[in-house]
């Protein structure tokens, strides 16, 4: 995420209330623009969808099915995407470029075969009533969602953020008009729209890679070795995505609170609408969080490293190190002063926006949990990244494996206790684990100093 923090120093620089307005929106569309942009351009495809497709269920069958490639697509390559960030990084600072991409080609081969195998069991065992074009459309969809997935990891170590927002836009562009071209097809059509604009994407983004790094080999296996493989990492970045999409999954399997959609898929009109909105609302949290992160702790961290591997006196080392902590204070607590503005102009705006939508305000109190939720999850992410900047694995590995214990037993008993109580078992584990979370961290940067020599 460092070169991020570069483009961004780059333009506060020019200490003015245009570039400060201009560093907010670039980390706006660097941090959400890409799952934004998914999310716009499969309500679009279905809005625009609905004066040709009739019946009207296709529709739904084409948006809960291509949540369910995105949901598992994530989980799943949750496994590789963190250990191969890592990996990729080890090998810049031991000056191995040309060991980046044969890599990165064997974890996407790995990935496309695994995806591929699992994707192709599924739709032969569980659609068998469905037509063999769906079929082999929804695993196309699927096994490229995986790679795109690997891709933008593997991209986050690059600095054209800008030329990957522009890829996404484009890819996305082309999945709704294909989609729209395709949807006098129905069901048929709307896939095939989405997996040739993903398609696009995908290429688009393999080309960027390609361009920026080169090698005289095409494949090797290095990432699989056991004294370069991060265990921790992999099981990390699988529970994180598990924890984000396990409440989800919950109300969609229980039949009190969903309906069945297209074979065993299932979706819960109830709960997935306010989840919607509300992570629509953090959006400015997540600019607040990557301009403060990725600039001013960046600057603080490199300068108590360098003054530790420098020699410098025991006074210069602290002072780098309080002026970590004051910028963890201040970037979540912008976060949260952010985050608590956007939820209270939700609140009072909120029926307005649910009437507008046509959306019953029946949804007012579950869209008003999952705002805070969701805004506990910008701070959960701040947390988190601190602690992956001192390579506490460990701590990140407990509060992730915590995270989806505590909302999968919170969300069963809200499920149990009733409507009045939806959406409180996420929001509920969220904020114990950001407690948690802090208190973990305000520890380790107290102790910095100590574990930092006694480490070495």
């Amino acid at each position: 995420m460092a070169g991020i923090g570069f483009e961004l120093r780059k333009i506060l620089k020019r200490d003015s209330l245009l570039s400060l307005m201009q560093a907010y929106s670039y980390a706006a569309l660097i941090s959400s623009g890409p799952w934004i942009m998914s999310i716009v351009g499969i309500l679009i495809i279905g809005v625009m969808s609905y004066t040709v497709i009739v019946p009207k269920q296709v529709i739904v069958q084409f948006q809960v099915s291509i949540t369910y490639v995105i949901s598992l697509s994530l989980v799943l390559t949750g496994i590789f995407q963190l250990a191969l960030t890592r990996f990729s990084a080890d090998r810049l600072f031991e000056k191995q470029h040309d060991a980046i991409l044969p890599n990165f080609h064997a974890v996407s081969f790995v990935v496309t075969a695994a995806c591929g195998v699992l994707g192709l069991s599924c739709v032969v065992l569980l659609f068998p009533e469905q037509s063999l074009l769906y079929r082999l459309l929804l695993l196309a969809c699927f096994v490229i969602m995986c790679n795109i997935w690997i891709a933008t990891i593997f991209l986050s170590g690059m600095k054209q953020y800008q030329a990957i927002f522009w890829i996404y836009a484009l890819g996305y562009g082309i999945t709704v008009l294909a989609a729209l071209a395709l949807r006098s097809w129905g069901l048929e059509g709307l896939m095939a729209g989405f997996a040739l604009g993903q398609a696009v994407l995908l290429t688009a983004m393999m080309a960027l890679i390609l361009r920026n790094f080169g090698s005289d080999r095409f494949i090797s296996f290095e990432f699989f070795q056991r004294d370069r493989l991060y265990p921790s990492l992999m099981a990390i970045g699988f529970l994180y995505n598990l924890a984000i999409w396990i409440d989800k999954a919950m109300f969609w399997f229980t039949p009190e609170t969903s309906q069945a959609i297209i074979g065993p898929l299932r979706a819960s009109v109830i709960y997935d609408l306010p989840v919607f909105l509300a992570y629509l609302a953090i959006i400015p949290g997540m600019a607040i969080f990557l301009l403060r992160m990725e600039t001013d702790f960046v600057e603080d961290y490199d300068a108590f490293y360098d003054a530790v591997r420098g020699g410098a006196s025991l006074e210069t080392i602290e002072k780098h190190r309080n002026g970590m902590v004051q910028t963890v204070r201040l970037g979540l607590s912008e976060i949260i002063k952010i985050q608590a503005i956007a939820t209270l102009l939700l609140i009072v705006t909120g029926e307005a926006i649910l009437n507008w939508l046509g959306i019953s305000t029946l949804y007012l109190p579950l869209l008003y949990i999952d705002v805070i939720a969701a805004s506990l999850q910008v701070v959960l992410l701040g947390i988190l990244n601190v602690f992956f900047y001192l390579d506490k694995r460990r701590i990140v590995l407990g509060l992730c494996a915590s995270f989806v214990v505590l909302n999968v037993a919170l969300t069963w008993l809200s499920i149990r206790l009733g409507p009045t109580y939806y959406g409180f078992g996420f929001a509920l584990a969220v904020l114990v684990v950001v407690l948690a979370g802090a208190m973990l961290l305000a520890r380790k940067l107290e102790l910095l100093e100590y574990e930092t020599f006694m480490l070495q």
